[in-house]
């Protein structure tokens, strides 16, 4: 008996120190384990209300490759299409053709993609005036024939830098014909497929990579060109902004997990008008010049327009906003102009300018444009800020001109039919308009309403009464013939990577309007539990509809307000949209939201009153490529090489070639014996300059402006064109051809 209760004594404590370790191990592990389980199920949880904006802290590692947040693709792709005799889009003047080319324009594509690639979205900034209804259409109609639902209306953004030195033609709406020319394919096929393209080559060159966020304020490139608008705007409003222009730029940097750089996007709110309506050429203008010399340093080496670093400098509420920092001055007393009608003592509205920082347009484009890249260059070098977190899109197509929108519990106000007032036909003091129209306008013209009761038809009571106090001089709403003159259904989305929320924005915010939109998207992201996000506007998205002023800014009726087409309550439906939006993102409940009506698309093929294309003739005894003005034998930096050729129509190149360089300048190396090209017709510093002549004759002058720094040697400059032949009748064809400066010599100063 004692012997067993002995061994029940020792077999009850007879476990070892090992064995007591791996018993504390295993109860540890089983709580560690109920541990994460607890958390894993309550993140869940957390997710399915909010996926997307918890501030993520990457793990530290002593390697240097970094795992990336994302998949990431950039591309660029020429979509400058035909740079002659087609108007250039902007400025609504009639003679205001393409004669030439100065810098080659531009799609920029950009896709973030989730590393499970369950979720993906689509930036894209072009150097365009704006994204037109038709350019969506089509470019969203090839991506789904390319890769089925993978980019669709709601994750792809499209934006114009608006430029106003680019072709015009794209669009489906009447009004837009009567500056255009009418619908013009070759332009359009040229936006379209240039988009395309560049986000096939952001798609082929996905990569895991990591996005950094910085903002910072670019100074002396802006004012407001409307100050009159925006001091109606409340004091109380206005006292908690230093400016009356946003200065701020916001960028995103975009680098793969080895850190090599891929590319960035800024946002900055201003007009690209530094390139007057005098100008001819085709450009991109003072923003184009800022992804010129971005992508030119980073692509070292490279051609402009080659290299895989992509730099698109982005259009976002720029509505009121002026590069012409000098303001505006009586181009015929050199008085200012600065008051409430922009109008001159002699002259009228008309005299009425406002001058960039430069000597002439080329020097302000350069300055303006070169703030922006510095100012751009300060951000990207310096950005840390990781964004993380999963992707998101919400999109409606809205019917703007019915939105009821409620201002309070117990009043409710409508949009109005698409109009445009009476100071719309004035311009601004980047471009002023016609006639004897001026801005500030709140009573009609009784000759003018005459002719546009006979013309177009008198608008009707009801969309009186809605826009005022704008007087109507186009009641585009009320007129279909031969299509619509305005488009009613429009676009509007927001697109979320990690904590950056994009608001693409269907026209031209004004500074204060852009302020209450962004502020009331940021509210509603912080009141449904996603705090602390960044939110951009990017401007002149997905459709055109002009103008959105604020409330108080529609009072007095400047060019801004007079172009808001939806009536005085636009901002307020917008908001009332843009909210929706963020709200859906917030929540997660983006698949709940009512798609809306869908845009038509207008069986258009080509209507257009630009020349037909003739066949293209010489003088006696020459023939295409000839020289006709020889350059010089010797220049220095800082001097101008010209020569002149006998041309043909640049449209024959436009037509029949994809990305046609229309100019090279080569430097002989006489260690290969071999001429290499420096220059390109996408170069600053290279200018075309087309000349139509009578009967099917032109000539080409090509100018190098050498740079300061360019090495000493010997130069030729090349031309390479198209003339068309007519073989009978109905038949045409189009003939390369080329011509050859003879050489000369560059050298030192």
């Amino acid at each position: 008996m004692s012997v067993s209760i002995m061994c029940w004594k020792r077999t009850k404590c007879c476990f070892s120190s090992l064995e007591v370790i791996l018993i504390i191990c295993l109860v540890l592990m089983i709580v560690v384990t109920v541990v994460l389980l607890v958390l894993h199920f309550l993140a869940k949880e957390s997710n399915s209300k909010l996926r997307y904006f918890s501030p993520a802290i990457a793990p530290c590692s002593n390697s240097s490759k970094v795992i990336g947040n994302y998949l990431l693709g950039a591309g660029r792709a020429d979509c400058t299409g035909p740079v002659a005799e087609i108007p250039l889009m902007g400025y609504a003047k009639l003679d205001q053709v393409g004669g030439g080319l100065l810098m080659r324009l531009y799609s920029r594509a950009f896709i973030v993609a989730e590393l499970d690639d369950s979720r993906r979205v689509v930036f894209v900034s072009a150097d365009i005036g704006m994204v037109s209804q038709r350019v969506r259409l089509e470019v969203l109609r090839q991506l789904k024939s390319k890769y089925g639902e993978l980019y669709r209306h709601d994750n792809v953004i499209l934006s114009g830098t608006h430029t106003h030195s680019g072709p015009g033609g794209y669009f489906q709406y009447t009004l837009f014909w009567i500056t255009s020319k009418g619908l013009i394919r070759p332009s359009l096929n040229a936006v379209v497929n240039g988009i395309v393209k560049s986000i096939d080559i952001a798609h082929q060159n996905m990569k895991r990579g990591r996005l950094f966020i910085n903002r910072g304020t670019v100074e002396n490139s802006q004012i407001n060109r409307s100050p009159f608008s925006y001091l109606q705007n409340p004091e109380s409003e206005r006292s908690r902004y230093s400016s009356n222009t946003d200065k701020e730029m916001v960028m995103l940097k975009m680098v793969d997990e080895n850190g090599q750089e891929l590319g960035l996007i800024s946002w900055f709110a201003v007009h690209p008008v530094s390139m007057n309506n005098t100008n001819r050429l085709v450009n991109s203008d003072d923003m184009g010049y800022a992804s010129y010399l971005f992508e030119q340093e980073k692509n070292e080496g490279m051609l402009p327009g080659e290299g895989s670093f992509v730099a698109a400098f982005a259009s976002s509420n720029l509505g009121d906003v002026s590069p012409n920092t000098k303001g505006p001055f009586c181009i015929n007393t050199g008085d200012s102009c600065n008051n409430p009608e922009s109008t001159c003592p002699v002259g009228g509205a008309k005299m009425c300018m406002a001058m960039g920082p430069g000597n002439d347009m080329f020097d302000s484009t350069r300055i303006i444009g070169q703030n922006i890249y510095s100012k751009a260059k300060e951000l990207y070098e310096k950005a840390s800020q990781e964004i993380t977190g999963p992707l998101s899109s919400a999109h409606q197509w809205a019917n703007m001109s019915d939105v009821s929108v409620e201002l309070s519990a117990t009043h409710t106000v409508k949009t109005c039919k698409p109009a445009l007032g009476y100071s719309f036909a004035a311009g601004t003091i980047d471009g002023v308009g016609a006639f004897n129209f001026t801005q500030g306008s709140v009573e009609g013209d009784p000759f003018w309403d005459e002719i546009r009761d006979q013309l177009l038809g008198e608008p009707s009571n009801e969309t009186k009464a809605c826009h005022k106090p704008k007087p109507i001089l186009f009641s585009t709403g009320e007129m279909t013939r031969p299509h619509p003159w305005h488009p009613d259904i429009v676009d509007v989305q927001i697109v979320a990577i990690g904590s950056l929320a994009i608001i693409a924005v269907p026209g031209e915010f004004t500074t204060m309007s852009g302020r209450r939109l962004r502020e009331a998207v940021k509210t509603e992201f912080d009141s449904h539990g996603a705090p602390g996000m960044d939110v951009v506007i990017a401007g002149l998205c997905n459709v055109y509809t002009h103008y959105i002023t604020t409330y108080e800014e529609y009072q007095v009726q400047r060019y801004e307000a007079a172009s808001t087409i939806y009536g005085p309550h636009t901002l307020s439906a917008y908001i009332q949209l843009y909210r929706g939006l963020a709200r859906s993102i917030a929540l997660n409940t983006v698949q709940d939201l009512p798609p809306g009506p869908e845009p038509p698309f207008f069986n258009i093929t080509n209507l257009t009153l630009v020349p037909f294309l003739i066949a293209d003739l010489v003088p006696v005894n020459k023939t295409f490529g000839d020289v006709l003005q020889e350059v010089r034998q010797q220049y220095r930096p800082m001097e101008v090489a010209e020569v002149t050729f006998v041309g043909a129509n640049p449209r024959n190149s436009a037509e029949n070639a994809t990305e046609h360089n229309y100019l090279t300048v080569e430097r002989y190396t006489s260690a290969s014996d071999s001429w290499h090209v420096v220059q390109n017709d996408a170069s600053w510093d290279t200018r075309f300059y087309w000349t139509k002549g009578l009967l099917g004759r032109s000539n080409v002058t090509i100018e190098w402006h050498i740079p300061h720094g360019t090495e000493p040697g010997i130069y030729r400059i090349r031309y390479f064109g198209h003339y068309k032949k007519s073989l009978s009748n109905s038949l045409a064809v189009s003939i390369p051809f080329e011509g050859t400066s003879s050489a000369f010599e560059i050298t030192a100063l």
